[in-house]
């Protein structure tokens, strides 16, 4: 079982466990990021944290689990979205935070780390 991602701190406890991972200032807040890219951040909006997807992914997520997955205007047309901290589904949540991991991996990273999630 993944874990509960019920706050910051577990996500970016999560988050931290991907290889190559690191904390630095985006959008001058501290957050996991992989090549110098983030993609996990604390959100905008309380109670939830920001995942990056891609547009597609980003409308199945919204469609299929909308109690997990959100956006407010902000979010519209960036590719990432809003996640409920203490989701229902915590291993899809885990899956969608490793994708967008992979996503911004470099080859090799990949390569090693495996298909993506």
């Amino acid at each position: 079982m993944a874990e509960r991602f019920d706050d910051w701190d577990g996500v970016v406890a999560f988050a931290l466990s991907l290889p190559d991972t690191e904390m630095a200032s985006f959008y001058g807040t501290p957050c996991p990021k992989v090549n110098g890219k983030a993609f996990v951040s604390p959100g905008r909006e309380p109670g939830s944290f920001h995942v990056m997807s891609p547009h597609d992914e980003k409308a199945v997520l919204l469609e299929t689990d909308p109690d997990s997955f959100w956006q407010t205007a902000h979010y519209a047309n960036w590719p990432g979205l809003l996640v409920r901290y203490g989701a229902a589904d915590p291993d899809r949540i885990a899956d969608v935070i490793r994708r967008a991991w992979w996503d911004r991996a470099k080859k090799p990273q990949r390569l090693t780390f495996g298909p993506r999630p």
